[in-house]
């Protein structure tokens, strides 16, 4: 297949990797069937290496596995960079991904993550920049097709291999509360191993806290914990000190837990926009997590009420295969500077949103990204930074928070005051509700972890201005025992959002 013009100019911009006649093996399956599993396996036999997870908290558990292996491995995120003597193996993040380090074996895990809208040129980087001479391909067959499109056109091999589950997963036939939704029904009905998947961090402490009060021993698990916390309550789930996980989807991407039974407490999500069904892929990765290969010789899967079967059983058996048709490619910082030449202008939000509505790149095998996100971020570096130079502008719009929430846009302008006036910016405080004892301070504990992260990130990119990177750790860990502690006594909310529902739609 003879390559587009764009993306030929994409594929050679990563000159290594077309230098090192790369061999591609896919590893394609469902959860529990191994495909992860043979991949570090190859890693753990190579000279060098290196693992690209889609979460901090899974670069952190295969770099564990190299250790324990014998095989020393650094660890390097947007946050830290954690270094062994001797390394020649690296577990990091997918956007650390390094263009310009040979290695022996890659491993790309979660490739299904291509359709990821604000995430995906990541995984494109990786499939076609990554400079080893194995590249092993891991996940779902979601967007396999496309992948080899892609390899088709740079004339680079690749063997492809389906995998089966290795314990069976059954959709159970009786909802767990019937017909009706019913709070008492629901406490009789649950087991031991069961992980009930809401999808939001309001739910998922409502559930703990109404689940540790009927007696059980709960671990809670959700997008706004750092890593750290994460780590702790899988742990806790994984020895038996919690007999039933509560958790968002951040179970469905590789985190390796002993579930029995996956209850989806509801069927949508809100997905930033607006309330919609779960589609197949999100289904299948976060059911397929029941059954542990090795701790149950089946996987369960079951709704709490019987209108929400259909849906289930159906994202479980219809086809998932992605409906992207392009490989998703970042918006480069030469692209924009010369847009910015060109127009005389420093504006980096003006120059993105120019890239996209005169200048748009795409063809029949990759389209720049839509970065919504990153215009959202840029607007605000050229709102409080205007004279800024352009290539910091760019690195900020990159910088890894959630612009939508008050408390992380604030945090982030005062970080953005800094750089711009040349001013050094300080760790944030350790409060001091984080000696107590009070749970009431757990939401406040998390967006300080945030805030700690940004900073972190940043002390890479403006050293001089962040320099307190040494004091992180300590406090990282301050606010992740706080944090710890309050997960086990904080009350939730009263009622679920699906049990809001349901009592409005009886008032009518």
């Amino acid at each position: 297949m003879q390559p587009s013009k764009h993306f030929d100019q994409y594929a050679q911009g990563y000159r290594l990797a077309r230098k090192r006649a790369r061999h591609h093996y896919f590893y394609i399956g469902p959860t529990n069937s191994g495909k992860t599993y043979q991949a570090i396996n190859a890693l753990i036999a190579a000279q060098s290496g290196v693992y690209l997870a889609p979460l901090r908290l899974l670069a952190m558990e295969v770099r564990d596995k190299l250790i324990e292996a014998g095989v020393p491995c650094n660890l390097i995120t947007g946050e830290e960079r954690l270094y062994m003597d001797g390394a020649q193996h690296t577990a990091s993040t997918i956007e650390m991904m390094h263009p310009t380090k040979a290695v022996d074996v890659a491993v790309i895990d979660e490739i299904q993550m291509l359709q990821d809208p604000d995430r995906g040129q990541a995984w494109t980087a990786a499939l076609i920049g990554v400079p080893a001479k194995t590249v092993y391909i891991c996940g779902s067959n979601a967007v396999t097709a496309l992948c080899t499109r892609a390899l088709d056109a740079l004339n680079e091999p690749y063997e492809i291999n389906y995998l089966e589950r290795k314990t069976p997963l059954i959709f159970e036939d009786k909802s767990l509360c019937g017909a009706r939704y019913s709070k008492p029904t629901l406490k009789n009905q649950l087991q031991k191993g069961d992980a009930i998947v809401a999808f939001s961090r309001k739910d998922v402490l409502t559930l703990s806290a109404r689940f540790r009060h009927w007696g059980y021993q709960v671990a809670s698990i959700y997008g706004a914990l750092s890593p750290e916390v994460r780590r702790h309550e899988s742990e806790r789930f994984l020895t038996g000190n919690a007999e039933i996980l509560v958790a968002t989807d951040a179970i469905g991407m590789g985190l390796n837990l002993p579930i029995r039974r996956v209850v989806f407490a509801q069927t949508h999500k809100f997905d930033g926009v607006a309330s919609r069904p779960l589609n197949a892929t999100e289904v299948r990765q976060i059911a397929g997590r029941a059954g542990r290969y090795g701790v149950y010789e089946t996987g369960y899967v079951n709704v709490l009420e019987d209108d929400e079967q259909i849906h289930i059983e159906h994202m479980l058996n219809v086809d998932d295969t992605a409906t992207i048709a392009r490989l998703p490619i970042a918006i480069a910082i030469s692209t924009l500077t010369h847009i910015a030449d060109k127009r005389h202008s420093n504006r980096l939000a003006e120059c993105i949103l120019y890239l996209f509505e005169q200048n748009q790149h795409h063809d029949a095998l990759c389209e720049s990204m839509h970065a919504t996100a990153q215009y959202a971020q840029a607007l605000i570096v050229d709102e409080f930074a205007p004279n800024m130079a352009f290539k910091d502008k760019f690195a900020l719009a990159c910088a890894p928070l959630s612009i939508q929430v008050p408390i992380e846009k604030d945090y982030f302008i005062q970080c953005i005051k800094s750089i711009y006036h040349n001013k050094r910016h300080p760790i944030p405080l350790a409060p001091t509700w984080l000696n107590g004892g009070s749970e009431k301070h757990l939401e406040q504990a998390e967006k300080l972890s945030q805030q700690i992260s940004l900073y972190a990130w940043l002390s890479y990119q403006f050293p001089s201005i962040f320099s307190e990177q040494d004091a992180i750790p300590a406090l990282r860990l301050t606010v992740a025992n706080y944090t710890k502690q309050a997960l086990l006594t904080q009350k939730g909310y009263g009622e679920t959002n699906k049990e809001i529902e349901l009592s409005m739609g009886a008032r009518k």
